[in-house]
């Protein structure tokens, strides 16, 4: 009988020291995606499941830069971001450190990798629509873009900058940030 000889039908190698091949995780799963935001042609950054997994992590490291301990924060953030390239939040507060250590290439560099992963995420989806601060899977983004601008205007990349603040302004015309501010700089 068939099933005797081969357990597992399909299966050809019947070394039991193999291990089946693992599921690949599909790119999408890997990357932030676009979700609509109920009715209205909102939509929401969607973060992927190894971002949840680092939530109680980015929960230590903000307690960490509350209570002033930087440099803590800062290895932490850089081992996670090391293990998680999607971790838009902690770009965002690696450039928010750089910034604040007025060190604006660094800045620059954390700043524009968060804004690029919400880039790629809208141009995937096709989507020119808003993305508005409100939402809470948008505000890291919002963050990071205004952090970039700031960067870039202290770097003397004022026409960069501008196209920065003009996205930012398309994807949320209420502008909560104020990077109108920024435009004239």
């Amino acid at each position: 009988h068939p099933s005797v000889l081969h357990p597992c039908p399909g299966r050809r190698d019947l070394n039991p020291k193999r291990k089946p091949p693992r599921k690949k995780t599909p790119p999408s799963a890997k990357q932030i995606a676009i979700r609509r935001a109920g009715s209205t042609s909102a939509r929401e950054l969607v973060h992927p499941r190894s971002v949840a997994r680092r939530a109680d992590d980015l929960e230590e490291v903000r307690a960490m830069l509350a209570a002033g301990e930087i440099d803590v924060a800062e290895d932490e953030l850089r081992w996670l971001v090391g293990g998680c390239s999607v971790l838009l939040e902690g770009h965002k507060l690696l450039g928010q450190i750089a910034a604040g250590d007025k060190n604006w290439e660094l800045a620059r560099a954390h700043f524009a990798y968060a804004y690029q992963l919400g880039l790629d995420a809208a141009t995937r989806a096709k989507h020119d629509g808003t993305l508005p601060y409100a939402l809470t899977g948008n505000r890291d983004l919002h963050e990071a873009g205004r952090g970039l601008a700031e960067a870039l205007l202290n770097l003397d990349q004022r026409d960069l900058a501008r196209q920065i603040i003009d996205q930012l302004l398309v994807w949320d015309p209420t502008d909560p940030l104020g990077v109108k501010e920024l435009r004239n700089s």
